[in-house]
Formats: structure tokens, sequence, C-alpha cells
């Protein structure tokens, strides 16, 4: 969908923190503009009449601000979604599932696919809001939890993005490394990945949305060069075994690694969840809910799947492949590099490709990330989205190089650990969407309203009780719940199930005391 020239870049002000004069001005009392040094302002200002840029932060989209819509630019919907999540970080799950839990193929690839279904969906419900509403998930999400409330899921999905952002950055920088043959360093690899990510971004929407448009293309061409060169290795019969016996996985055991991998592929398409909304503020807001929620899901289930069967596929390779097996042991990235083996340097060519479909997953995550800030706070706002977008890109970069030689424990610790709270927050989104405001209109005007949201009391109650419920059901490296070991008699990873079970039973009856005592 094409942007024109942003509304908001207007002389004399920060964009960011500029207010319609339309009816946002009678929903809401905005905080006493802070002082802004005049040398400042003038820099701010050039920059952000620079061409494609963005000056726009969390303030709302009016709907006369919107962009028709047509045909093509709602199939961007889906075309977003599958050109960042063909990427190389989604892959290295798929590898988790033999490698780390011992499941065979056929288990390993059922587990993904349901996983992916769940998360998928979740992440397109969430994506509904943002077309009618014009507000990013954060504000939406004021609707649901309140005002004070939603400020700590959004903190979270700033650690969730940046975390997203380190694994992205590992990741490109084990393949540029690996196809180098050792001469280039990791940490040059991560410059790589996190320079180009920062450039885009710092951009925003119009131009992340264009790039989004055509680089799945160079990612599907040579991912469908990868099956053709190493699907041959593929060990489609490969069956699930103890990894520390090497006997058959049956029973319990078998239950618990299937039920742990199933989480953790849930984990990752939901982890987009509290940024959906974030990408079709842009939308008209008369786009009908079944088309954002129907081409997300597409876009999210297509790329999810695709990319994790090729990734179990390689991970079942390692049993019988003695050079897959070494590679693994260098880095995931050696491994999805060996698997061009015998294409000599075009097989190279293709891994500089794979690694730089890194940035395709990174950049939405970094713009969602960046506007967290503003969600935060007054003083937050006050700050351009852009030099927000250099903070994330640095703490990211930073947290890639100390962490480049632990990519397996934090694909399998954080991003199970980052599910955990987003579909929590699904569930009391959904409950309250459902039960509380069936067939009520939002006043999307009032976003910064504290008067007009709701207090958030029964939602923060029932989102910490469900992190209860996720604690005592985890099952990580460094902590296992006294739920988790109970399944299948050697323990498994339902946090996310503990968690949610926990929220929605009490979210219901303290919301419905909240609208009774307060009324709203």
């Amino acid at each position: 969908m094409d942007h024109p020239v942003d509304i908001e870049k207007s002389p004399g002000t920060l964009n960011v923190s500029s207010r319609s004069t339309s009816e946002e001005n009678v929903a809401s009392e905005p905080a006493p503009p802070l002082p802004i040094p005049p040398t400042l302002r003038t820099w701010n200002q050039r920059i952000e009449n620079l061409a494609g840029l963005e000056a726009r932060g969390i303030k709302r989209v009016l709907p006369e601000e919107r962009h028709a819509a047509s045909g093509s630019a709602y199939a961007q919907m889906a075309m977003l979604w599958f050109s960042a999540n063909i990427s190389a970080n989604n892959l290295a799950v798929g590898l988790l599932g033999p490698l780390l839990f011992g499941l065979g193929f056929t288990d390993s690839a059922m587990c993904a696919f349901g996983g992916i279904l769940v998360g998928s969906a979740a992440t397109a419900y969430m994506s509904i809001w943002g077309a009618p509403s014009g507000n990013r998930t954060m504000i939406v999400l004021r609707y649901f939890m309140g005002y004070w409330p939603a400020k700590l899921p959004c903190l979270l999905n700033m650690i969730l993005m940046i975390g997203y952002g380190t694994i992205d950055c590992i990741i490109g920088g084990q393949i540029l490394s690996a196809v180098s043959g050792g001469s280039m360093s990791i940490v040059v690899g991560i410059v790589i990945v996190a320079l180009i990510s920062w450039v885009i971004a710092v951009f925003g929407m119009a131009i992340f949305q264009k790039y989004e448009r055509y680089a799945w293309a160079p990612q599907l061409f040579v991912l469908l060069i990868l099956i053709g060169s190493a699907g041959r290795s593929f060990n489609a019969s490969l069956q699930s075994t103890d990894l520390l016996t090497g006997e058959p996985l049956t029973g319990g055991p078998l239950t618990a690694a299937r039920l742990s991998f199933f989480s953790l592929q849930l984990s990752v398409p939901v982890s987009w969840s509290a940024a959906s909304s974030d990408f079709y503020v842009y939308y008209p807001e008369n786009t009908r809910p079944w088309k954002s929620f129907s081409l997300t899901m597409i876009g999210l289930t297509l790329s999810f799947t695709f990319v994790n069967l090729i990734g179990i596929g390689l991970a079942s390779g390692t049993f019988a492949n003695p050079a897959w097996l070494e590679a693994d042991g260098i880095s995931s990235g050696a491994l999805i590099l060996a698997g061009y083996d015998g294409l000599g340097r075009f097989g190279k060519f293709c891994g500089v490709i794979i690694a730089l479909g890194l940035i395709n997953n990174n950049v939405p995550g970094t713009y969602a990330s960046a506007l967290g800030f503003q969600v935060l706070g007054r003083y937050g706002k006050m700050v351009p989205r852009y030099l927000w977008v250099c903070v994330i890109v640095l703490i990211y970069f930073v947290c890639a190089v100390a962490g480049r030689n632990n990519l397996f424990d934090i694909l399998s610790n954080f991003v199970a650990l980052m599910g955990y709270w987003t579909m929590i927050m699904v569930a009391i989104v959904l409950e309250e969407h459902v039960i509380f405001r069936k067939g009520k209109m939002f006043d999307w005007a009032a976003w910064e309203d504290k008067k007009v949201l709701p207090l958030g009391i029964a939602a923060m109650v029932a989102f910490l009780l469900g992190w209860v419920g996720a604690i005592i059901g985890m099952y990580q490296h460094w902590y296992v719940g006294p739920v988790a070991l109970k399944v299948g008699g050697v323990g498994a990873d339902i946090g996310v199930w503990v968690g949610c079970a926990f929220a929605m039973v009490v979210f219901v009856p303290l919301r419905w005391w909240e609208l009774k005592r307060f009324g709203r």
C-alpha cells in the first residue's frame, strides 16, 4: 500500500507529540508541553522532512488520514507476514524438535503445524483492531486493560522484540561467518544485519512495507534451492528417540516432548500479537475484521509452516550425515549453510541471501518496539520515533554480540518465556471483547483519556495471576514449575496453558465487579 507524505510534517513542533485539532482534542486532555531547545527542534524538523521518513509516532491515525485500499493493498497484509517470517530464525526453531526434544520427523512436523495454527490465530485476532481504531496495538490494549496496566505488556513487548532482534542478528552473523569460511567473525555479520535493519526501520512504515513487498521473493527462491540441495538427506522416517539413552520415546515422555515442542512453536507466531495492529493503522476504517484476520492468518501460517518443515528436515539429517552433525556443532547458521554443500560459490551466495533475509523479520519488530517507548509515558512521547529506533538497534546489537555463542539456550528459553504473557494478554482481550463488549462501540478517539478508559483492575489482577500459573507450569533449563513436573513423569512446558487458564477464570468475575463498581 502506498503511503503519501506524512501529514504530521509541519514546521515548528516535534511531530511525535503534536495533536490533531479534530475530535481527539475533545476526547483527551493532553499534558502541558515540555520545553524543547530551539536547536533540537530545528534538527528534528530537518530529519523528519527527509523524503519517505515517517514522522508519526503513536498518535492515532484519523479516518480522513487513511489511504484508499485496493485489492493489492489488502494482499499486502498477507505478504507482510509471509515476508517477515520466511526467515532463518524461524527455521532454527524447527531444528529444536529433533535436536532438543528428540522428536521424530512426523512428530515434529505435526506439533509444529498445530502450534503454528494456534499462535497464528491469536496474532490474527489481535490484528483486527488496527484498521478500525487507527491505533497501535499497545494503545488498543488500553481499551481492554486500562491506561496504566497496559504499560506492563508494552514493556514486555519491547523486551520481546529486542530479544528477537538479538536472535536475528546472531543467526545472520553465524551464517555470514560460515559463508566466509570463518574469515569474517560472527560480530561483523551481526553488525551488517543490525545496520541494514536500522536504516529501514528509521524511515518507518512506508519504506519497510515496500521492502517487505518484494523481500520475500529471493528468500523463497534460495529456500527452494535449499530443499533441492539438502532434501535427499532429510530423514522423513526418523522416529522419536530419547537423546540421552538412544531408546525410542514412548508413553509419558513422548507426550511431554510433543507438548513442549507444540507450546514452543505456538510461542513464536503469537509473539507478533502485541504488534500486529501496528501495521494496519493506515488502512480504511471500514476494513472488515474477517479480512484482516484471514489475510494475517494466511501469511503467518504459510511462512512459519514452510520454514519449520525445512528446519525439521535439516535436523533429521544430522543423525545420519556426519558433515551436518559437525556443522551443527559449530552453529545453527553453519548447519543451514551445510545444506548447500555441493553447490560451490552459488551455495555461498544462497547463504548470504538467507542471512540478509533476517532483516525482513527484524524490521517490523524494531519498528514496533520503538513505538513502545512512546506508549510508556509523556517523556517517551517527546522523543521522535526514529531516535527510539536507534536505541532499540543499539540494545539488541550489544545483546547479540554478548550472546552469540549461546543461541540454542536463547531460543529454547527466551521464546517460550515470552509466549506465556502474550497468550495471557490475548485471552484477556478475547474475554473482554466477547463477554463484556459484544455489540458495543469503542470511542477510539479517547485513546489518552484516563476518565474514559477502563481502570484495568480486573485485567491487571488476571494478568499477574496468569503469570503465577505460567510460573508453576513452565519447564526451562533454569527453572521447572511443580505442575510442569507432573506431565508425562518427566515434565513438560505447559506454562502457556496454565497461565491462560488462571487468567481466564479470574478475569470474568473481577471484570463484572469492576463494571458494577466503577461503570467502566
